[in-house]
């Protein structure tokens, strides 16, 4: 259903008043998507219901063959309208309000070749974003977050991540290492990624074969906590030059699963 707003004050564009506030959404059990390729991708795979869309009307013409169907209300205000709503000059074109699931991954679903990548302490929802897309791309099943990570419901993550966030399970926990500990007691091999040099080289890890993994990772800067890297089977490092500190932690990721993805080619 197509609604044409005119003016900011208008109570049914109260929900995307100040989007920014990611607090207020989370307590009422929303998120945020932005921009065509996200809002689309949200609509097409219907995995999170949507509650509403604000378009302005070139972003309402590109999305038009799939917001048609949308049993949900889509208002349409000019851009100034939107910008002023928002509290930001919104560029986009384009926000949807989706319920937000309380999680999104159970351990016991997992098949016996899945591979997770498990986040400590990585707060910058860029990185967030970014390690989702990585992982989707590059094969993971699952993610799991700890507490103190950034939540992949927040609309820059979701942005960063081009809708991976909503398409990739994954769980947040408060006790990581009890989490870690129960997918080590069901067979899962913890590799700790970390530039430490007594860590062993990615290119001789993947010689062995490797089902069911966890890729854990901690937040640049700061890493993996002892106590997260007492649990890990094996601690990998990447190679690089000796001049350079460390990677940054998506690029990281995104060497260590591909060579994990080419060594099981490989083997197949």
């Amino acid at each position: 259903m197509f609604v044409r707003i005119a003016q900011r004050s208008d109570p049914r564009l109260a929900p995307f008043a100040d989007v920014g506030q990611a607090v207020r959404l989370e307590s009422e059990g929303l998120f945020v998507a932005e921009g065509r390729t996200v809002v689309r991708r949200l609509i097409v795979d219907a995995t999170h219901p949507v509650a509403a869309v604000l378009v302005t009307p070139p972003a309402r013409a590109a999305l038009d063959d799939v917001l048609t169907t949308l049993g949900a209300p889509v208002y349409v205000a000019d851009q100034a309208v939107v910008n002023d709503i928002t509290g930001f000059n919104f560029h986009r074109g384009c926000l949807a309000l989706a319920r937000r699931p309380t999680s999104t991954l159970s351990i016991d679903a997992l098949s016996p070749a899945s591979r997770l990548l498990a986040l400590e302490g990585i707060g910058n929802p860029d990185n967030v974003g970014g390690l989702f897309r990585t992982a989707f791309a590059l094969g993971a099943d699952a993610m799991l977050l700890d507490a103190t990570s950034g939540d992949p419901f927040y609309r820059k993550a979701i942005r960063t991540s081009m809708a991976a966030t909503l398409r990739l399970p994954f769980a947040r926990v408060t006790d990581v290492h009890g989490a870690l500990a129960t997918l080590r007691s069901r067979g899962f091999r913890l590799l700790a990624l970390t530039p430490s040099a007594d860590a062993r080289s990615i290119d001789e890890v993947v010689r062995q074969p490797h089902e069911r993994l966890v890729l854990m990772l901690g937040a640049e800067g700061a890493g993996l906590s002892d106590e997260v890297l007492t649990l890990a089977d094996i601690r990998v490092r990447i190679p690089v030059d000796p001049r350079a500190d460390s990677l940054n932690v998506v690029v990281a990721a995104a060497i260590a699963l591909h060579a994990l993805r080419r060594a099981n080619e490989r083997r197949e």
